[in-house]
């Protein structure tokens, strides 16, 4: 067993820091805007120990303070709830996400089109607008210095629609869903749910266009069976079987023959085109006059869409103390809100890049959940691309011989997803002794079998970014007699030989519906994400490997 709190540098406290409680503080579910929760700081005695071993034994710096309102004492969860009610799908998170880089300040470029980047400037591209890569070049910015990348992934299980969604059962309008990814699909009967994703829409005058949409009201819900009718369910368990029991109930058959006679008419009288006409007889008209409604358009103007479906449910702050988030897709926007909001925090303008010799990056991917082989997932080259494009553009006049796979052997990725944290109820499913708590920090992932691409070296790194900075971490193995999940961090460090480190905060209720972590953690983590982005340069200088 690898146990790396051995032999710890000299300018570790003695003992590890007091993090105070968010229930000191009120929250009000109802008004995330007037929010004002502290920082986790770092106790005066705690504090000076620290201060004076790192000034005896270390030439690390502390990072330096930032203008942002996090620095200035407030937290970032009423920001990241606000994040998780507007991000129903990976295409809503990317175009959250865009919007605030662009509100930043960072420059949009595309990748079909030529790049030009410069040393203090800040970008970012969207791919499939369902996975985002931002970065932000130093100003001392030198041939071959690495890229600094915390990586995250949009995407959470979910039912998605079925090309062909539309199904009559017993005198109900159902809708036809295919699972995506691992979920908990049992968490997802009884729900109020609705549809979310994005449309391709013919707008006069403009043409074909991709535009979001959201139903925010419930218009569907999966009913479960009644007890009186399966008996044997608390003693035998809940087993849907998930192509019959799953499909979604959107009406009742009578309620919606007058529309759909009147659409039919529509549709006789305007001639609609052949791909609307397959649309039509693929999708209830009833879900098809929503979109159109929300899209402030024509059912005939709605040529295909992709939606998911969606509980409508907010994400909230919980718990006797209001130190829960209880929310949907915790894993994995949780970690990608926590990157973007370090790098546009540590990013907030040329000037904040003035000593730095790297380049700060924030990649999020979306398809991870099944398996990330897609376009616009971590198992495409999409990051190598745009790493080989950055690099090779900034020594365009001085080329040098492997200056891109220098650049990478410099390089350092962060891969953050969401970890297991100790269930009360389920304790003997973790190992006695890696036991990740909530509140606790960031949780360092381990597999001798490279299930996470954590080694000795970059869990290191990354807990010498967190001593300075003054924020726990965990350590986190699995069973032996248990599987063990994966990443997108042995995807990308086996791909372009980026050193990485898997980590995560910790969660209960992975893959449910409704998911739930601490309010603490998240605070934890973007300090850590901030100070991975300020430091890690210095860090990186006082190891040696490859010598």
């Amino acid at each position: 067993m690898l146990l790396l709190d051995i032999n710890l540098p000299t300018y570790l406290p003695t003992h590890p820091p007091t993090y105070g409680r968010f229930g000191s503080t009120p929250l009000s579910s109802a008004k995330h805007s007037e929010w004002d929760l502290p920082l986790l700081t770092l106790p005066s005695s705690h504090s000076s120990s620290l201060a004076s071993s790192m000034a005896t034994s270390s030439s690390f710096s502390s990072p330096p303070s930032s203008s942002s309102s996090s620095s200035r004492g407030t937290s970032i969860v009423p920001d990241l709830l606000q994040f998780l009610n507007k991000s129903w799908t990976p295409f809503h998170a990317t175009a959250e996400a865009k919007r605030q880089l662009l509100e930043a300040g960072f420059e949009q470029l595309r990748e079909e089109e030529e790049w030009a980047v410069q040393p203090g400037g800040r970008y970012f591209f969207t791919r499939n607008m369902s996975s985002i890569f931002a970065f932000a070049i130093g100003q001392k910015y030198k041939a071959g210095n690495g890229f600094h990348v915390v990586a995250a992934h949009t995407d959470s299980p979910c039912p998605k629609l079925k090309p062909v969604s539309a199904a009559s059962k017993a005198g109900f309008l159902n809708v036809g869903v295919q699972t995506y990814g691992s979920g908990l699909w049992h968490t997802w009967f009884d729900r109020d749910l609705s549809v979310a994703g994005r449309v391709l829409v013919r707008r006069k005058g403009v043409g074909v266009v991709h535009e979001l949409v959201k139903v925010e009201r419930p218009i569907m819900r999966i009913p479960t069976l009644a007890i009186h009718l399966d008996r044997t369910v608390n003693t035998e368990g809940f087993l849907p079987n998930l192509e019959t029991h799953l499909a979604p109930v959107l009406a009742t058959q009578i309620k919606s023959e007058l529309l759909a006679s009147k659409s039919e008419a529509t549709s006789q009288t305007e001639g609609a085109n052949g791909a609307m006409y397959s649309a039509k007889k693929a999708h209830h008209p009833l879900l098809l006059q929503i979109l159109a409604e929300e899209l402030n358009c024509t059912v005939e103007e709605i040529l295909d869409f992709e939606l998911s479906v969606c509980d409508t449910q907010p994400s909230c702050i919980g718990g006797a103390r209001k130190e829960f988030i209880f929310s949907g897709r915790l894993d994995n926007l949780a970690s990608s809100f926590c990157a973007l909001r370090a790098l546009l925090d540590t990013c907030e303008d040329a000037a904040s890049l003035t000593d730095e010799s790297c380049i700060r990056a924030v990649a999020l991917f979306d398809n991870e959940e099944v398996g990330s082989d897609s376009a616009q997932g971590a198992g495409s080259p999409v990051m190598f691309q745009a790493m080989n494009r950055i690099t090779r553009w900034l020594v365009r006049e001085t080329p040098s011989e492997g200056i891109v796979e220098r650049t990478i052997r410099r390089s350092f990725l962060v891969s953050a997803d969401m970890a297991h944290a100790l269930h009360p109820n389920y304790a003997e499913r973790h190992e006695d002794h890696h036991q990740p708590k909530l509140h606790e920090g960031l949780v360092i992932k381990y597999n001798a079998n490279q299930r996470y691409a954590t080694n000795t070296v970059t869990a290191f790194l990354f807990k010498e970014v967190a001593k300075v900075a003054g924020v726990p971490t965990q350590n986190f193995v699995v069973r032996n007699d248990m599987g063990c999940g994966s990443t997108i961090g042995p995807i990308l460090a086996s791909g372009i030989g980026i050193r990485t480190v898997d980590c995560g905060m910790p969660q209960l209720s992975m893959h449910s519906i409704r998911e739930m972590c601490g309010t603490e953690d998240v605070d934890i983590a973007y300090n850590h994400f901030k100070a991975f982005y300020q430091i890690f340069t210095t860090i990186d200088k006082q190891l040696s490997v490859d010598a």
